[in-house]
């Protein structure tokens, strides 16, 4: 049970992870230093997308749920979760390419608007 509770505990922190890269740079509204956490978030995340990589908590959360039992899966964690809904035949480059642009052009329209509403 506690290994499916840390599996479970992993899908929610890499959730997080991947709402922070895409809409992080809202906290700097608030808080000054937060692009000193965003932005490398931001790199890390592009840097998997671009570079065809898979994230470390993917292979986390699958080892997880071995122990726990059930059974993880060979794909990144972007792949399983969520393209599953909405590219069903799977996470390609041009895909990931596509995904890493999303991550830069949100992030630069959020952090185009905290400047704007700064100045």
């Amino acid at each position: 049970m506690i290994y499916r509770v840390a599996a479970d505990g992993v899908l929610v922190l890499h959730l997080g992870f991947i709402l922070f890269v895409v809409l992080g740079g809202l906290f700097t509204l608030r808080w000054r230093w937060a692009p000193l956490l965003h932005l490398p978030a931001v790199a890390w995340g592009v840097f998997i997308e671009l570079s065809g990589g898979i994230c470390p908590l993917t292979p986390l959360e699958n080892l997880l749920r071995a122990k726990a039992g059930q059974a993880g899966y060979a794909a990144g964690f972007i792949e399983h979760y969520l393209l599953a809904l909405i590219y069903p035949p799977g996470l390609t480059p041009q895909i990931q390419v596509v995904l890493a642009g999303v991550v830069i052009v949100a992030n630069v329209l959020i952090y185009a608007f905290v400047l704007r509403r700064r100045h």
